[in-house]
């Protein structure tokens, strides 16, 4: 069993104390550090190179948001999960948009966020149920019509199979049940997602559900 390695980020001590024993006893986590602000997430991170950090959106010096975006812009393999207690929409859609992988409450099970921690670590996202009601109602916002003079274009354009992984993407599939659905092999997924990232301009799967929404690929 591969052990995922955990950065915790929570300007709270006694909070992290929480999170490291609640975390502690799944046998495949590894907590390696923590950080009580997000200048000190990043020095943390860059230093340990956790698999995934767990991050506070309202802390001293650097916030969460903030944080989150040069993190995922120096430390790419490193997925971030936003834990807060905050669930407003520019929130969450500002964690999103700098890439995080996953946005939960603090009131989440244990369960639920072993299973996000590790679905991160697998390069998947995970949204908590209110949460993912705010992203299906922002899709369902930005697929309304639109002057066809406003909407963006792609330099790139994406290939017939690309489109078919997106799509597959965007209905919350795993890899392995896109390669299942498509008939194809898990890393020919990985490389098409790598190359929809790209075309994109976006860092995750989430965000690449909400531009591919924009440009009304979907």
């Amino acid at each position: 069993m591969s052990t995922i390695r955990l950065l915790l980020a929570d300007d709270q001590r006694l909070f992290r104390e929480g999170l490291r024993a609640v975390l502690s006893v799944q046998p495949d986590f590894e907590i390696v550090g923590e950080a009580g602000d997000g200048f000190e997430a990043m020095a943390r991170a860059e230093e340990l190179k956790p698999e995934v950090i767990l991050m506070d959106l309202r802390m001293p010096r650097l916030g969460g948001v903030e944080a989150t975006r040069r993190l995922r812009a120096a430390l790419p393999a490193s997925q971030v999960i936003v834990l807060t207690t905050f669930d407003d929409d520019e929130d969450v859609f500002d964690a999103l948009r700098a890439g995080a992988a996953g946005y939960l409450l603090k009131d989440v099970s244990p369960e639920k966020l072993a299973d996000a921690i590790r679905a991160a670590a697998r390069g998947e996202s995970f949204l908590q149920p209110s949460i993912a009601a705010k992203v299906v109602a922002e899709f369902n916002r930005l697929s309304q019509p639109r002057p066809t003079h406003s909407l963006p274009t792609l330099r790139e354009p994406l290939s017939e199979r690309e489109c078919q992984v997106l799509r597959q993407l965007a209905e919350g599939r795993s890899n392995k049940e896109i390669a299942s659905v498509l008939q194809l092999a898990e890393g020919t997924v990985k490389n098409h997602l790598s190359n929809i990232f790209g075309k994109l301009g976006v860092l995750d799967r989430t965000q690449a559900a909400l531009r591919a929404r924009e440009l009304r690929l979907l």
